[in-house]
């Protein structure tokens, strides 16, 4: 019976560890005003939200109020490594209608506002 049990955690940790979506993991934003972030990019149902876990200047880390907020918001799998869904600018504390693009350890992230008229880009790098 003990082994059973056992057999049976073994394989849902195997199953949960397979069907993990390529974007999760700790991303590097590029500087924006000044600054960067770490992004924890996390299951949020059916779809992935990021979180800012670490905020850096030049000087190095800082306790940015922004702290714990969520940058990427509902992005949904579209299949061959995009995104769509939502992103937040804290620079300018506005949400984007978004878009991300996977390409091995890089990650595009683009969001347009108006229709498409005002659009911002970054690339963010994994960390490991």
């Amino acid at each position: 019976m003990k082994r059973m049990v056992l057999g049976v955690v073994a394989a849902l940790a195997m199953a949960g560890a397979a069907s993990a979506d390529p974007v999760e993991g700790m991303w590097k934003t590029q500087p924006d005003d000044g600054s960067y972030a770490h992004v924890q990019m996390v299951p949020c149902g059916a779809a992935i939200c990021g979180k800012m876990v670490k905020t850096f200047k030049a000087s190095g880390e800082y306790q940015s109020p922004n702290l714990g907020k969520t940058l990427v918001i509902d992005m949904v799998p579209e299949g061959n490594g995009a995104y769509a869904g939502k992103v937040w600018r804290p620079s300018n504390d506005k949400i984007y209608v978004g878009k991300m693009q996977l390409a091995g350890d890089s990650l595009a992230l683009s969001g347009c506002v108006l229709g498409g008229l005002i659009c911002s880009k970054q690339t963010w790098t994994r960390i490991k």
